[in-house]
């Protein structure tokens, strides 16, 4: 393995980033080089759970061509107009890829400052490839979330492992690509990146490849420098919300609406232990925080905004 690479999290990294720096926002980019891994539903729940607190959020989706966290964001308020509900939303803007680097950078800085400037955190949705417009966000990470689906093919991004022994053999693509920003970063004398990956579409059984990954990230963590967060299950309510723009955050007991069941009351725990992990910054001024969910929610317990 390289030396350039970072061997372990270093505890002061998470610390820093745990505390605002004063005059702007925290920026949190969702990355990952593979499409397909969750990172709009990823980033549209840790947006609301952020409104919610209380937080004022700018977000920016650099993957606009395909455009989930924009459309995400459309349908959260045309629902919101149709049904006459007053939705928590965000100051959101997509950047259009252009071809040219110099364009390219000034779209996003025309989008980044004010986003910076005017919000409590900004959260930035990137495509799932390499892009000029992913690597430029990757420099503004303070805190990078990494989701990645519970596989093997997944992991190839971000390191290579023997497939009989499954030990590292070195870093891939996608670990090399941060450890490059992480040092544009430090020559521009910014903070060091807080950098977690998020197990993403964990299955609910104890199946060898779930154990052998788990192993796995837990040896490649300490070797290039990221802490690992649990990430939301496979749950058919996620595709569902998305034509209203809404989010598991944005149920309600009682009224008309598809039954809150005891997995939608997991699936919400797990957004809320995904956001506590992150350990981002309180905003300036946030209400207390929620009481967890408990089991006494009954599968007739009605949901609606």
């Amino acid at each position: 393995m390289s030396t350039d690479f970072q061997p372990a999290v270093n505890p002061s990294v998470v610390q820093a980033q745990s505390r605002r720096e004063p005059g702007r926002a925290h920026v949190l980019v969702i990355g990952n080089e593979k499409g397909g891994s969750g990172k709009s539903t990823t980033a549209m729940h840790i947006i609301v759970s952020l409104l919610t607190d209380g937080a004022t959020v700018a977000t920016i989706d650099l993957d606009a061509r395909q455009g989930t966290l924009t459309r995400y964001i459309e349908n959260r308020s045309a629902y919101a107009r149709r049904k006459g509900f007053d939705l928590p939303m965000p100051m959101h803007a997509p950047v259009m890829a252009s071809g040219d680097p110099a364009d390219e950078k000034a779209r996003f800085e025309t989008a980044l400052e004010p986003a910076v400037l005017g919000a409590d955190f900004v959260v930035i949705d990137t495509p799932g490839s390499d892009t000029h417009l992913s690597r430029l966000a990757h420099t503004w990470a303070d805190t990078l979330l990494t989701p990645l689906n519970d596989s093997f093919i997944d992991l190839d991004l971000l390191a290579r492992v023997d497939p009989d022994t499954l030990k590292i053999v070195r870093p891939s693509i996608y670990a090399e690509a941060v450890w490059k920003q992480r040092q544009i970063r430090s020559m521009q004398g910014a903070r060091p990146v807080d950098w977690i990956v998020m197990r993403n579409r964990l299955s609910s059984l104890a199946a060898r490849n779930k154990r052998d990954m788990a192993s796995v990230i837990e040896a490649l963590a300490k070797r290039i420098g990221f802490r690992v967060a649990a990430g939301l299950s496979e749950r058919v309510i996620y595709k569902e919300l998305f034509l209203n723009g809404l989010t598991l955050l944005d149920l309600k007991r009682g009224g008309a609406g598809p039954s809150l069941t005891m997995s939608h009351v997991a699936a919400r725990q797990e957004v809320r232990d995904l956001v506590a992990a992150l350990n981002l910054p309180p905003p300036d001024t946030a209400p207390p925080s929620a009481a967890p969910e408990t089991a006494e929610a009954t599968p007739d317990q009605q949901a609606a905004v």
